[in-house]
C-alpha cells in the first residue's frame, strides 16, 4: 500500500524507473562522446593529408573559389532582387486594383496622417506668415 501511495506522488518516481533513465542517459552520453572523439581524430588525420595537396593547389583553387563564389553570390543577389522586384510589382498592382493586398490598411492610416500633418503644418505657416505681415 506505501509502495503504490509513493508512486502516485507527483514528482516521485520508483527507484528502478530512475536507475533505467541514469543508465540511458550515460549511455547515450558516453556514445555521443565516444562519437565526437572519433570524428575529432578522422577530422585531424584527414587536415594532415589534405594540407600539402591544399599548399601545393593553392595557387589555382584559392582564385578559382573566390571567382566561383562572387559568380554564386551575384546570382543570388540577382534572383533575390529579382523576386523582390515583382513581390513589389504585384503588390503595388493590387493595391492600385483595389484588392486590399496585406499591409494596405497601415498604408492608408499612415497617408491620413501625413495629410493631417501637412495641413496642419500649412495653418502654421500661414498663421505666422500673417503675424509677420501684421
Amino acid at each position: 500500500m506505501a509502495e503504490l501511495q509513493q508512486s502516485q506522488q507527483p514528482g516521485k518516481q520508483p527507484r528502478s524507473q530512475q536507475i533505467v533513465k541514469a543508465t540511458t542517459a550515460v549511455t547515450a552520453g558516453g556514445s555521443l562522446l565516444v562519437l565526437s572523439g572519433l570524428t575529432l581524430a578522422a577530422t585531424v588525420i584527414l587536415l594532415t593529408i589534405a594540407t600539402p595537396l591544399l599548399v601545393i593547389f593553392s595557387p589555382v583553387i584559392v582564385p578559382a573559389v573566390m571567382t566561383v563564389s562572387l559568380l554564386l553570390m551575384g546570382f543570388l543577389a540577382s534572383g533575390g532582387f529579382g523576386v523582390a522586384g515583382i513581390t513589389a510589382m504585384s503588390w503595388i498592382y493590387g493595391y492600385v486594383t483595389g484588392r486590399h493586398p496585406p499591409g494596405s490598411d497601415q498604408l492608408e492610416q499612415a497617408r491620413m496622417k501625413l495629410a493631417v500633418k501637412a495641413r496642419e503644418m500649412k495653418d502654421r505657416a500661414e498663421q505666422f506668415g500673417h503675424q509677420v505681415i501684421s
